[in-house]
């Protein structure tokens, strides 16, 4: 009796703070978030740790681009199930096309999550380089990541054409974030995006694949994060094989269009009041296609697309860009007021591709505002 009481009693005292935290979550939705937030980020600092054994270990046998879908299954199989999201993914077969250019909407560092569980075999990412220095920078290194300097347009071009090269002779897919930077609202909506992915895609003459992951605001914003299911779409492969550089807006329009109506047709409806008064401005200002379940714009006039370019923050109003909820908003009076020759030379510099600010599908994370 006394050698059970002397193991029962040590663990007794080792479970009270989770017996307390489960207690105060249960009441607390503030430290239910922060400690849910915790977990998350736990998990990820502990996957990335391991990712790098595993990622230098694929490498040695010569599959280092199928390190990032290991580690990609591994983070969905722990913090999937940690934090009580699953996911359902639509259209997989789809990724069985290579080389491609993936794209995909960017909401927060819970997309992560969903890139875990559909990540595809022999597939790279685009990083802006700041990320090396972060836990997820050696392996990403190792899992053979394309970096882009965001201050250095000659080097961003560099690198894209790099990138470009290296899918077609590897047959790799490439994963890009297009609208650049996080993007939460309660409404399912899209930034405008950014044509660096884009002039990649035509110049390699490789096909878009637009992924879509549902709006999951009810799941997760500043101050919420719940578990439930939520949905990836995978949309078919659009061809670039025969484009230009001149078809590169129409190009980006289309692919928005079809990742805008894909994303109100799989997340959870919202009330009309709570919609968006406008469709969020297309990339840089194009008028919706039919089918595409968006309002239809007039189209913006090039000088007012110069001001949506890639180097600076477009001279849009984002109030929801990273969680708040608004949406967009654009005035060609105010764009003319704002302009200025910086922008328009980065502007200029966004039309051929080389653009360097949040603009390349670099891998995000942050908090929710």
């Amino acid at each position: 009796m006394a050698f059970l009481g002397s193991i029962i009693k040590p663990l007794a005292y080792m479970s009270l703070p989770v017996v307390i935290i489960r207690s105060l979550c249960t009441r607390s939705p503030a430290v239910r978030y922060y400690t849910r937030l915790g977990v998350y980020l736990g998990a990820m600092a502990a996957v990335a740790t391991c990712s790098i054994f595993i990622a230098a270990g694929m490498s040695i046998l010569g599959r280092k681009y199928d390190a990032n879908w290991v580690v990609a299954r591994v983070f969905d199989a722990t913090a999937g199930r940690l934090m009580g999201i699953e996911w359902e993914v639509e259209g997989e077969e789809h990724l069985q096309t290579r080389p491609a250019v993936m794209m995909g909407n960017h909401q927060s560092m819970l997309d992560i999550l969903g890139l875990g569980r559909m990540f595809p075999q022999r597939a790279a990412m685009v990083a802006k380089k700041e990320l090396r220095l972060t836990p997820l920078g050696p392996w990403m290194t190792l899992s053979g990541a394309i970096w882009l300097n965001r201050g250095n347009s000659a080097s961003a071009v560099r690198s894209l054409e790099a990138a470009g090269e290296e899918i077609k002779r590897e047959k790799l897919s490439l994963w890009i974030f297009p609208e650049g930077t996080r993007h939460s609202s309660e409404a399912p909506d899209m930034l405008p995006l950014k044509k660096g992915g884009f002039h990649l895609a035509v110049q390699a003459g490789v096909p878009i694949i637009p992924v879509v992951f549902e709006n999951y605001w009810r799941l997760y914003h500043r101050g919420v994060f719940e578990g439930g299911k939520l949905k990836i779409r995978i949309l078919p492969p659009i061809p670039t094989a025969g484009l230009t550089t001149s078809d590169v807006h129409s190009l980006a329009t289309r692919v928005r269009d079809q990742m805008l109506e894909a994303l109100r047709e799989i997340s959870v409806k919202v009330p009309a009041a709570q919609a968006p008064a406008s469709a969020t401005s297309k990339v840089a200002g194009s008028s919706v296609q039919p089918g595409s379940g968006a309002s239809p714009q007039a189209p913006v006039s090039e000088k007012q697309e110069s001001t949506l370019g890639l180097g600076d923050a477009p001279d849009v109003s984002v109030s929801g860009s990273r969680g708040s909820g608004e949406s967009l908003s654009t005035d060609p009076a105010s764009d003319a007021r704002s302009a200025s020759p910086t922008r328009s030379r980065t502007s200029e510099a966004s039309e051929n591709g080389t653009e360097t600010e949040e603009d390349e599908g670099m891998v995000l994370v942050g908090r929710p505002a």
